[in-house]
């Protein structure tokens, strides 16, 4: 059986600064969405959108729950955008970096999976990926619901001391570090937590942190 980790990458403020213009979008379209079919003001699409974010993970979850929201059509009318290659901010030497790193490479997002691969496609990473697995695959239970990461582990057959998350948010971070992971902080902040095991400023440098995650190849310490 072979030794090599595999890796799992968060896609939004990860593999691309998603929070530059396409979070601000989905945000807008979110309240639009909630305001056109619960016949609410934008005020209270805001708080509900917001609200159903902070109390389940995840704001689709609040309107299944709540509002008997249909989870495609949700998925499908809040995630489109006319421009999105004029919208994702990635850096090009990105696919390189990950060619340089051993083992299996899975996207791991709580986005849909049309736009995971629209993404993909348009940074040019589907020959760097080894697979996706959204919020669909997830059965609709984002992370860092445990059940998120079991149907991950479940569907690509995965060992948690294989797996290497890396990600912006803690509470991801946090749990995979309980089910055994090891984990990988993309993020400039002060203060590493305990349960984080790299912190790095980018994704780009992986390669160069190999060595600190226990993984060895032609890259480590370069």
């Amino acid at each position: 059986m072979s030794t090599a980790p595999v890796w799992l990458f968060d896609l939004d403020d990860t593999l691309h600064t998603a929070s530059a213009h396409i979070f601000p979008h989905i945000n807008r379209s979110m309240t639009a969405y909630i305001m056109q079919h619960l016949a609410v003001d934008e005020g209270a699409a805001n708080r509900l959108r917001t609200d159903y974010w902070h109390r389940y993970g995840a704001t689709l979850l609040g309107l299944m729950r709540h509002h008997g929201t249909d989870p495609a059509h949700f998925l499908r009318e809040t995630h489109r955008f006319e421009r999105l290659h004029n919208l994702v901010v990635f850096d090009r030497a990105l696919r390189h970096s990950l060619k340089r790193l051993p083992g299996r490479k899975i996207v791991f997002s709580n986005g849909p999976s049309d736009y995971a691969h629209a993404v993909l496609d348009i940074m040019g990473l589907h020959r760097a990926i080894d697979g996706v697995c959204a919020i669909e695959q997830m059965r609709l239970h984002p992370k860092p619901a445990r059940r998120a990461f079991h149907y991950l582990m479940r569907d690509h057959r995965l060992h948690a001391s294989r797996c290497i998350l890396v990600e912006d948010s803690l509470a991801n971070l946090k749990a995979a570090k309980r089910l055994g992971m090891r984990t990988v902080w993309i993020s400039r902040a002060s203060g590493r937590p305990p349960y984080v095991d790299c912190q790095l400023p980018s994704v780009l440098a992986l390669p160069r942190a190999m060595g600190r995650l226990g993984v060895s190849g032609p890259a480590a310490g370069a």
